[in-house]
């Protein structure tokens, strides 16, 4: 008799941490809607709920395979759909459209980082356009020092490449002779610690150690997805994102 009732209490101190513990939530996909969205929501939103928010970085269209596959009840990223679709698609992964339920919770941002001793303050869409397909190689050329101009480009940065080449570069391809890195921060990185850097990030990655530079506006939304009506984890995200979740995003 002691020892059922033993583990009957045992199980009931397991079933009320579990409920006091709340449910986990998992969300991944592209930087730009982590860093901007999902990152500075985690902390209000578990102090809010209870629950457990898992912010799982990797890119728009990986996200998009994680969630058909089962291992995100959220997947996002600040690129078309159909760029996420068509990239799992190339992967070799079923992705059945119409199960696809889109919401959008905030907006992209690109802007253009600058190392905070470089005192050019404003770049024009001619200028940028110049700078990033190196017909402009100096910064004398655009109102600064006289110093070479270090491109920044990151090669997992896909939807915010694309977007810059379309609506900045017109289409042209970036100079060849660039510093290469890989994701957003990695570019913030490259900047912060090079004066004569310039680089393209989202706005909710600026902070002290990089400068941004006033630019054409270049925006996109930001996408949450889920395979199907949204189950109650995700929409309790969603609610929150509409309501208090607005005053963390990063704008």
């Amino acid at each position: 008799m002691k020892k059922m009732l033993k583990a009957t209490v045992c199980g009931l101190v397991v079933l009320a941490a579990a409920a006091a513990y709340g449910e986990e939530i998992k969300v991944g996909g592209g930087g730009a809607s982590m860093a901007a969205v999902f990152t500075p929501v985690k902390a209000p939103f578990e102090k809010a709920t209870g629950d457990t928010l898992m912010v799982l970085q990797s890119t728009p269209k990986d996200g998009l395979v994680d969630l058909l596959n089962g291992k995100l009840d959220i997947a996002a990223g600040a690129v078309p759909l159909e760029s996420m679709v068509s990239g799992a698609e190339k992967d070799g992964v079923k992705v059945d459209r119409a199960r696809l339920v889109v919401t959008q919770v905030a907006v992209n941002r690109t802007v253009i980082f600058v190392h905070p001793s470089n005192k050019v303050a404003q770049l024009s869409k001619e200028q940028l356009k110049g700078i990033f397909t190196g017909k402009i190689t100096n910064w004398k050329e655009v109102g600064g020092d006289d110093k070479d101009i270090i491109v920044v480009w990151g090669k997992a940065t896909p939807g915010q490449n694309a977007q810059f080449k379309k609506e900045i570069l017109d289409g042209a391809e970036v100079a060849k002779d660039i510093l290469d890195t890989t994701n957003y921060a990695k570019i913030k990185e490259s900047v912060a610690a090079t004066p004569e850097a310039v680089g393209i990030d989202p706005h909710g990655l600026a902070d002290a150690t990089v400068k941004v530079v006033e630019s054409p506006v270049l925006t996109m939304p930001i996408i949450a997805i889920t395979n199907g009506k949204p189950s109650a984890k995700a929409q309790k995200v969603f609610d929150y994102m509409k309501g208090d979740g607005q005053s963390y995003v990063k704008k």
